[in-house]
């Protein structure tokens, strides 16, 4: 295919259906690895870092294979879908380009948390082999197809409120799909955390 015929279709499946293949192999690091890092090191960081809110925690300790798998699923429909749509329109879909944008940040946020811990944290080995090299790529294949792909700050904002928008509407999904209630269940990580509170109270001034 010459320049200009490329031009005129867009990108092909590589670049768009791409998206759900780069996502899928980085979910699955997470699925393997977060139940297990939850229980075994999470716990640990909580002295270490003390300006991270206790909710975090709690929710962190809180996670049930069961109920993140299900929000893999959810999430796993909705890149599914913005990948399609993307394949459709040869890349110029918004919702693809949006999840895209949300991809790669999403792989610099992962990035940042390892940096943080000062070690791994589920889906910081595919961050940087899968996810930002792929999105990287894919901008790059769009802009020769002849499909804008400004790197604007607007965008970057809107992908990443596409994520975390998502995100949580997967999790919400799953908790509702796993019979989980608003309020997640103590599991044993948080009856820790919440007897380490009570055993030791706040300095009074």
């Amino acid at each position: 295919m010459d320049g200009d015929a490329r031009r005129r279709d867009g990108a092909g499946a590589a670049v768009t259906l791409g998206l759900l293949a780069a996502w899928a192999v980085h979910d699955l690091e997470e699925v393997v690895t977060v139940p297990r890092w939850t229980r075994t090191v999470a716990p640990g960081l909580r002295d270490r870092l003390p300006w991270v809110p206790d909710g975090v925690w709690r929710r962190l300790a809180a996670t049930r294979r069961r109920e993140f798998t299900a929000a893999v699923a959810v999430m796993a429909v909705l890149v599914a879908a913005a990948a399609a749509d993307g394949y459709r329109t040869g890349g110029r879909s918004a919702a693809y380009r949006a999840a895209l944008d949300g991809f790669g940040l999403h792989g610099a946020a992962h990035l940042a948390q390892a940096a943080v811990v000062r070690g791994y944290t589920p889906g910081s080995v595919t961050a940087p082999l899968v996810v930002v090299p792929f999105t990287l790529w894919a901008r790059r294949e769009l802009r020769r197809a002849g499909v804008p792909a400004p790197a604007r700050p607007l965008d970057a904002v809107r992908g990443a409120a596409l994520a975390a928008a998502a995100t949580a509407g997967a999790h919400a999904a799953a908790r509702r799909l796993t019979g989980g209630r608003g309020r997640p269940r103590r599991s044993g990580s948080v009856r820790r955390v919440l007897s380490r509170d009570r055993r030791d109270p706040p300095d009074r001034p």
